[in-house]
């Protein structure tokens, strides 16, 4: 152990994850279809396939997670003993409206969180609750187009309402969409169906269709804000935004512009939940492009007046730029656009590994938005070897998250950054969203099974867990 800055008192320690990843029981209890339950097993270098429908002799990894809907009271009791102070995790929406569009709630999905959330507070572990968290209901998808949709607006902000209703005694901290800018990789569909369920079509402007999608997200998101605050004005409604900072490659002035310019395009969003309105060079850039976005004015008087409490983000790595004569106007094409840097190192999955990066951007958040922040994930995904003697020595976590902490205590302590916990991702072992792969593993707890979903499911503590115990136990003197 290293000696970190202790953080003040209060902060929320604790660890994240998401349904879809991690529930399993997929058919169970009246839970619907989610797009998670139609994405099939991929690999590093094997893209994830979406289906229409669940097909025979297919691999779907989310159809199982790890169990965590027959086992959460075990997890939740795993997570006290790590010392928790609170868990990040999200509210299947198909366990809630099982299609999208009922007129009344599925009820044994809500006692299903009913209960999830009575143990939490049963070990005085806060939940921080996500609303959408790439699984839509898939309904919503095929029948009407996802977020191109005003119509999905009105079924979000029900079930939003339905949920905030139902756990607003039990649950404080809410965040609305998960890592909602990762639309601007708009040339790969995947994200696209992931965030706004949002299916290009042949011939369609991609660009100005991921700008509406977006659009309505946030209205959905700011009229969720507004109907917390209405039930409860004490409830804090976030946003979650992938936070990857891009550096210019060098100090040329071109390649610190093209930087900029890229930082703008990744975060907007931000600028549209946390300031309620759009920044004008976007506007320009739509007039420029001849995009016809349907903004109203009663929209923008929504965004005005649900603009979130506080930032929500997740943080695994950060990006570079540099200009290219070829492109004089210093587009950003993510990810295209970015260059390796030299001077950090990578994962096996070639993730550029940069904790000083997230002290850069917790700063450059607090400058842009002054809100309240939340580090919701940040995490090392890796293979993990369970010994014969039943141990995991995960040293290269251990190292990677201490490395990490030590960058959010500075940006804390020596910045007056403003920041209320660290759920780093993840608490346990889960399938990974972005490969399907169990064996890219994240958790500082393990679980027992393979990407086939073969295994025990036996739960084990990691060397990491120990770790952080520690860390938690010393509220971050101890790393």
């Amino acid at each position: 152990m290293t000696k970190g800055y202790k953080m003040p008192e209060g902060f929320l320690w604790g660890g994240a994850s998401a349904a879809h990843q991690m529930e399993g029981g997929w058919q169970e209890g009246g839970k619907g279809l989610s797009i998670a339950d139609v994405m099939r097993a991929g690999a590093k270098d094997v893209p994830r396939i979406e289906d229409d429908k669940v097909l025979d002799g297919e691999v779907y990894p989310n159809h199982w997670g790890v169990q965590f809907y027959s086992h959460y009271k075990e997890d939740i009791k795993l997570f006290a003993e790590m010392g928790f102070k609170c868990f990040r995790l999200s509210i299947a929406w198909t366990r809630i409206f099982p299609n999208g569009d009922e007129a009344v709630p599925n009820e044994a999905g809500l006692a299903f969180y009913d209960d999830v959330f009575a143990t939490c507070k049963q070990y005085g572990i806060e939940p921080i609750v996500t609303l959408a968290h790439f699984e839509m209901p898939l309904k919503l998808v095929k029948e009407y187009g996802g977020f191109r949709n005003r119509q999905v607006v009105d079924f979000f902000v029900k079930f939003a309402e339905t949920c905030f209703r139902r756990y607003h005694n039990q649950v404080k901290y809410w965040m609305t969409f998960n890592e909602i800018n990762n639309q601007t990789s708009w040339r790969d569909a995947h994200p696209m169906l992931q965030n706004s369920g949002v299916i290009f079509k042949e011939g369609e402007n991609k660009e100005e269709v991921m700008f509406q999608a977006a659009h309505l997200e946030f209205v959905a998101s700011a009229q969720a804000v507004q109907i917390a605050h209405a039930i409860d004005p004490t409830l804090q409604v976030g946003d979650m935004i992938a936070m990857s900072p891009i550096y210019p490659l060098t100090a040329k002035p071109k390649d610190v512009m093209m930087a900029e310019r890229a930082m703008r395009y990744r975060y907007y969003f931000g600028d549209v939940q946390a300031l309620g309105e759009y920044p004008q060079w976007l506007l320009n850039y739509w007039d420029q492009k001849g995009y016809q976005i349907d903004v109203t004015e009663a929209d923008r008087a929504i965004l005005k007046a649900g603009a979130v409490d506080y930032i929500g983000f997740s943080y695994y790595n950060s990006g570079a730029v540099e200009y290219k004569d070829d492109n004089p106007d210093m587009v950003y094409d993510e990810p295209n656009s970015q260059v390796p840097n030299p001077y950090v190192p990578r994962s096996d999955w070639g993730w550029q590994i940069d904790p000083v990066g997230l002290r850069y951007a917790m700063n450059w958040m607090q400058a842009r938005w002054n809100k309240p922040m939340f580090i919701v994930e940040n995490g090392f995904g890796a293979y993990d070897k369970l010994e014969d003697d039943g141990s995991i020595h995960d040293d290269y976590r251990i190292k990677y998250l201490s490395d990490h902490i030590a960058e959010m205590e500075k940006a804390v302590v020596i910045d007056g950054c403003n920041l209320i916990g660290y759920t780093p991702w993840s608490a346990i072992d889960i399938v990974s969203a972005s490969t399907g792969e169990m064996k890219k593993r994240y958790g500082l707890i393990f679980v027992d099974a393979n990407d086939e979903g073969q295994g025990s499911f036996e739960r084990r503590r990691k060397d990491s867990f120990y770790w952080y115990q520690k860390v938690i136990k010393s509220n971050g003197a101890e790393l």
